[in-house]
């Protein structure tokens, strides 16, 4: 009897530990004859709202290619209602984020640029793969964009001396003006440059003290979510930045119209009479506003203007001498 079960286990198939391959032991030897290669597993991309990674409420999802049309990966098509959804984790996020240090934020800013170097490899095979260029000027986007996040990390704790003044006045009066968030911002990220283009438009945002619903169209989602993952294991609390994937024409009118909305940007809208319409939306709650640049050079110096863009300037008068 046991001669006939060691017979059957040397000629019966064995099932390999990875899903997906099988493997038939050769008589003589006992070792494998035949192999078939392992299946990877295909990601599915999902949203990034309030420090979590919902699917999108409408259950649907798109396919994101590469530059020469292969299928790289599925990610959440945002629908109208994640964007509110969105909007309600930024502004719960939003007393918490601006109340905190201007220290304590350049601190987690510049944690996150220690996380993006860490990925840099993952980061450039994406932009590599969505924009159909050369590994080498993948990379040398990646560590652009990962100097320009250090870059605005450093002035969290430099704004209120850049921007805030102690003003002259004619009276026995102490008048000072500082800088301080405007709320909560709703940013449209260029399709291109992918991650260096997305890292210009959120940090300026963010370090300043607003929390922001960060729209990236499909052509950027990969390198948009792979830096949701990033956010969601540093240290930025949940709701600050919240990145929704999808149609800018579809989630546009949602956010300018949106009266918990304080500010848009629109850099990444690319239809100039799309662009006219979100701002006649904003309107009716006199959002601050940055309009599209007709041709962004990304790689100048960005100074101080996407920061202050977003600012909000509090002068406070107190009487002296008495």
């Amino acid at each position: 009897m046991s001669e006939k079960k060691s017979a059957a286990k040397k000629t019966a198939p064995s099932q390999s530990p990875k899903a997906g391959i099988v493997e038939t032991p050769d008589d003589a030897s006992g070792q494998p004859s035949e192999t078939w290669s392992r299946v990877s597993v295909r990601k599915t991309y999902k949203l990034y709202i309030g420090g979590a990674f919902p699917r999108s409420e409408s259950g649907r999802s798109f396919q994101v290619t590469s530059a020469h049309g292969a299928f790289l990966a599925n990610a959440a098509l945002a629908s109208r209602k994640d964007a509110r959804d969105a909007v309600k984790a930024a502004r719960s996020a939003f007393g918490g984020w601006s109340g905190a240090t201007a220290y304590n934020r350049g601190q987690i800013l510049y944690r996150i640029a220690e996380m993006l170097e860490g990925r840099r490899e993952q980061f450039a095979a994406e932009v590599a793969a969505v924009e159909g260029v050369a590994q080498s000027s993948a990379l040398a986007q990646v560590d652009a964009a990962i100097d320009r996040w250090v870059w605005y990390a450093g002035w969290a704790d430099k704004l209120g001396q850049a921007r805030g003044t102690v003003n002259p006045v004619a009276g026995p009066y102490w008048n000072v003006s500082s800088p301080e968030p405007t709320g909560v911002v709703a940013v449209f990220a260029p399709a291109r440059p992918t991650l260096f283009g997305l890292v210009s438009v959120l940090a300026p945002v963010i370090v300043s003290g607003n929390t922001a619903v960060l729209v990236a169209p499909d052509a950027a989602a990969l390198p948009a979510i792979t830096l949701a993952e990033v956010l969601a294991t540093s240290d930025l609390p949940g709701g600050v930045v919240n990145i929704l994937t999808g149609r800018v024409a579809e989630l546009g009118k949602p956010l300018a119209e949106h009266l918990d909305v304080d500010a848009l940007d629109l850099t990444g809208v690319e239809d100039g009479g799309f662009a006219i319409e979100l701002e006649r939306a904003a309107a009716e709650n006199l959002k601050r506003l940055r309009r599209p640049e007709p041709d962004p050079n990304w790689t100048a110096d960005p100074g101080l203007d996407r920061i202050t863009s977003f600012l909000e300037i509090k002068t406070v008068w107190h009487p002296v001498g008495i």
